[in-house]
């Protein structure tokens, strides 16, 4: 090594020095002299950086017998979903009767709000991707993604939608087909009715339901990975309450939270479920019903179990990768075999009328025509996609952590939501094509059992038997990740935020996801499953909303110390380059000596002026707030 080049890592190693102590030091002058919150604090001063107050994760849980809960949140949620079982169980006719009433009052008084609110997400995605914050780190400086972005990405879609767009990718487009919206004012199967069918559907699983979950799940990770927090939903409103987040507020939060995760869930896995009955009776006659569907669930559940034993890495890691592998290949065939042009061109076709048509459709209420089209569609998937929200988004946020704002949000948004509108042109193009050119009487076997379409419409493409034995595989995987992954959500919630919860805590919480779910089909199937998602959605919507202004205020306060820490760090670094190119160029060390020496004195009366800025005083109105 010659001597240049010893010189030179020796000038690196001292800058590196230099700015690991200046980095240290004006990260802490920043938080000192940092712009206090304003929002519903009792006292506005708290900031994400104080550490006064601060609970450690799981501080007061309660343990043993295998178990490690929170016990305020634990025992309330499982009380009101035992009771909600119970009566559910004993009264059956009656809750089918009330779960029809409830879904119809909310629906038609309420459904101009969720309407408004699943709008305001994609606002807010735009904001913080394109925003100043674009480029903060999850994890914070220095993090790296745990996984790779195959796996990151196969995760996603397993557990955002993956029932769900095997479920409706048939039935949907040929539901609206039949009966199309009264917005498009489209005839019955006619090509315009054709058209519209797609953009409805590549509405309802577009851009909508993403960007709920990457906010939600933008959240999370913020404030879990960045700041320390439990990773649950109660961590989200530290900005606005302080402290108040370990007390009645955050426990009301995170009850909300299980109960809205759970029902969530069960719409998934009921309707998985009965896809897996209706597949079942399609190759071996085996009857659809309700009994033959509970015990579905109990044996898939015990799938789930496996998989919920083998971890995150072992169990949903895996199945996620061989699963979206095997719709891959699926998705292929099923092009390939199928209309090809007429799927290829009608992708296209189809991505355009739905971005020509965006706006009308996202605020379209139905308010000058006496029909609920919305009702039984659109206001359903807003509040089905608000009460997965913590569940999605906390997985997404417990896989992404190496990522920046920006690359979350593209990666949590657009990625899925072309994705989707694929399988769904694939799927959905080539049942209308079916449809209307005679091949199949799809739309019979959609208004016998909407369960029934995607194997119905298998049945005129080649080794059909074969692709509804891949279909049910497919549900089947579907349900044990998306059951596997909300007992880990739950787990998180019902331990106070731990990311390690014991085994059997999980395996409990598996095993009352698919109760749930049961207890929904015997009480009233598709309609008690729509109701139970809309009924914890409402509420959770406005939980959501002042969670986007506070992880606006988070983002803020932790980009502008960002700014300030670099800012500092370049003044050093010049300074250090200035001092190496005159201690090269001169060969007076005491000349050097007294050129640091000036610098150093000045990035010190700097520090020192910024530390002695007058603070704003407070008024007569702040004194008697904080008398109070």
């Amino acid at each position: 090594m010659d001597k240049q080049t010893r010189e030179e890592l020796e000038s690196q190693r001292r800058l590196e020095k230099k700015l690991k102590k200046a980095e240290a030091e004006a990260r802490k002058r920043a938080i000192k002299n940092r712009k206090p919150f304003k929002g519903l604090q009792i006292i506005p001063t708290v900031s994400l950086f104080d550490e006064e107050g601060k609970e450690e994760v799981g501080e007061n849980n309660w343990q043993g017998f295998g178990f490690d809960i929170h016990p305020q949140v634990t025992i309330i949620s499982s009380v009101i979903l035992i009771a909600f079982i119970s009566l559910t169980l004993l009264f059956p006719s009656q809750a089918e009767t009330l779960f029809e009433n409830t879904l119809e009052y909310i629906t038609t008084q309420t459904g101009w709000f969720m309407i408004f609110v699943a709008n305001i997400f994609i606002v807010a995605g735009i904001y913080f991707a394109f925003g100043r914050y674009g480029k903060i780190v999850i994890g914070g400086k220095g993090a790296i993604p745990e996984f790779s972005t195959f796996a990151w990405y196969a995760m996603l879609l397993s557990a955002g939608m993956g029932i769900g767009l095997l479920f409706w990718s048939v039935a949907e487009p040929i539901m609206h087909l039949d009966s199309p919206s009264p917005m498009f004012g489209s005839e019955p199967y006619s090509a315009h009715a054709a058209q519209a069918a797609m953009a409805n559907t590549f509405f309802h699983w577009g851009i909508h339901p993403w960007a709920i979950y990457a906010i939600v799940g933008l959240g999370l990770a913020f404030f879990s990975y960045n700041k320390g927090l439990p990773l649950t939903i109660r961590s989200l409103f530290y900005p606005l309450i302080g402290n108040k987040i370990y007390g009645f507020w955050g426990n009301l939060i995170d009850i909300l939270s299980v109960l809205a995760t759970l029902t969530g869930l069960a719409t998934s896995l009921g309707l998985g479920v009965s896809q897996v009955n209706a597949g079942l009776n399609h190759l071996f006659d085996i009857d659809i019903s309700v009994g033959v569907q509970v015990t579905l669930i109990a044996i898939i559940t015990g799938f789930a179990t496996i998989s919920v034993i083998m971890g995150l890495d072992g169990g949903v890691k895996r199945l996620s990768e061989i699963n979206m592998i095997l719709a891959g290949v699926f998705l292929v065939f099923v092009m390939i075999a199928g209309p090809t042009v007429y799927v290829l061109s009608g992708f296209t076709q189809n991505i355009g009328f739905y971005i020509a048509n965006f706006m009308e459709m996202s605020l379209w209420a139905e308010t000058f025509r006496a029909t609920d089209w919305q009702g039984g569609w659109t206001v359903f998937y807003w509040a089905w996609w608000i009460s997965w929200s913590p569940f999605v988004g906390m997985f997404i946020a417990r896989v992404s952590k190496g990522r920046t704002v920006r690359e979350f949000i593209f990666g949590v948004v657009l990625i899925p939501t072309i994705i989707s509108f694929l399988w769904m042109s694939v799927f959905g193009g080539t049942a209308i094509f079916q449809e209307v050119n005679g091949i199949g009487d799809i739309a019979g076997f959609v208004a016998q059992d909407e369960s029934l379409a995607l194997f119905a419409m298998v049945d005129n493409l080649p080794i059909s038997s074969v692709l509804s034995f891949i279909a049910i595989i497919l549900v089947t995987i579907f349900f044990v990740t998306s059951s596997d992954s909300g007992s880990l959500v739950v787990d998180h919630l019902t331990s106070g935020g731990k990311l390690d919860s014991p085994v059997p805590q999980r395996i409990f919480w598996a095993v009352m996801e698919g109760v749930v779910a049961a207890t929904l089909l015997v009480g009233g199937g598709l309609t008690a499953l729509q109701t139970a998602s809309i009924i914890t959605g409402l509420p959770f919507a406005i939980i959501l909303l002042i969670m986007i202004y506070s992880l606006n205020m988070g983002l803020k306060q932790e980009y502008e110390i960002e700014q300030s820490v670099s800012q500092e760090l370049k003044k050093v670094a010049d300074d250090h380059v200035i001092t190496e190119v005159i201690s090269s160029a001169v060969h007076d060390d005491a000349l050097v000596d007294a050129v640091s020496e000036v610098l150093t004195e000045e990035q010190e009366e700097m520090n020192s002026t910024k530390d002695k800025k007058p603070k704003k005083k407070a008024n007569k109105k702040d004194k008697k707030k904080d008398e109070k």
